[in-house]
């Protein structure tokens, strides 16, 4: 006979990215976080925990000193680190989120490797409630304002799709729709002139991790065409806020909702 065995879930968690740990912490397995990214911010326990690296650049010695028993990790942008990690040994999850309904499902999967399903689902369930709200805000304009989006800036890269639609959940109407089906940041490289042409009423600008320059940004070539530039509806978005692909999402949706509906109002 088999002796009995004791099975439980992941209790040594290492998160590398900044959405991987507020997942863990929001679903009530935060006490279970041994390491984070110099990215982590929320919540404010995160900034605790043992550092282990940045996005892409990740000390594999210092991970497995650790000693963990899971490994979240985030997008083929940390492929390296993953086949790494699994040639030593260690479990990951690594998830790939392209859309917000990606990471709703992000965030299920996660809960439900830390044992906490029920509550993954209540956060899901909390963040589709706050989105109907949103949406049903801004649902009466006839009208929705023009937004055009810059992930970075030379070359010029337009928002990832869950990007795309929290501008439309926020009651935006993003210049650059037909980009979101582009997963990769190479296939959403735009034109200048494509700008101009689209003429944004609103630009919103969040260069991964670096500070936005709004007045290089207006002092484009043609750029004092555009409605945003000569409006002054030029607007630096905090990276955690839009580029985190998890829970941080309704923090951008927030602002970005905040930011449309100011315009709506002083349209002429």
């Amino acid at each position: 006979m088999y002796g009995k065995t004791s099975v439980d879930f992941p209790q040594r968690v290492v998160c590398l990215t900044a959405e991987t740990a507020e997942i863990a912490y929001l679903v009530g397995a935060g006490e279970r976080v041994i390491g984070v990214p110099g990215t982590a911010r929320r919540p404010e326990a995160a900034r605790e925990k043992a550092r282990v690296g940045g996005f892409t650049t990740f000390r594999l010695d210092r991970i497995l000193a650790l000693a963990p028993d899971l490994v979240l990790a985030f997008s083929d942008l940390q492929k390296d680190v993953v086949r790494d990690l699994v040639g030593a040994g260690v479990a990951v999850l690594c998830t790939n989120q392209r859309s917000f309904d990606d990471v709703l499902r992000a965030i299920l999967l996660i809960g439900g490797a830390l044992g906490r399903e029920a509550a993954a689902r209540e956060l899901i369930q909390d963040m589709r409630d706050e989105v109907k709200q949103v949406r049903e805000y801004s649902s009466v304009w006839p009208d929705r304002p023009r937004v055009y989006f810059e992930e970075w800036p030379d070359p010029m890269i337009a928002g990832i799709r869950w990007v795309s639609e929290l501008i439309e959940m926020a009651g935006g109407r993003d210049v650059f729709p037909e980009l979101r089906a582009a997963g990769n940041a190479p296939d959403r490289v735009v034109a200048p002139a494509a700008v101009i042409e689209r003429d944004p009423e609103i630009i919103l600008a969040s260069w991964c991790g670096k500070p936005v320059d709004a007045g290089a940004i207006a002092g484009r070539p043609g750029w004092d065409r555009i409605a945003a530039v000569r409006r002054g509806q030029i607007h630096e978005l905090d990276g955690a806020d839009v580029l985190s692909p998890g829970p941080s999402l309704m923090v951008g949706l927030r602002r970005i909702h905040e930011i449309v509906q100011a315009c709506q109002a002083t349209r002429p």
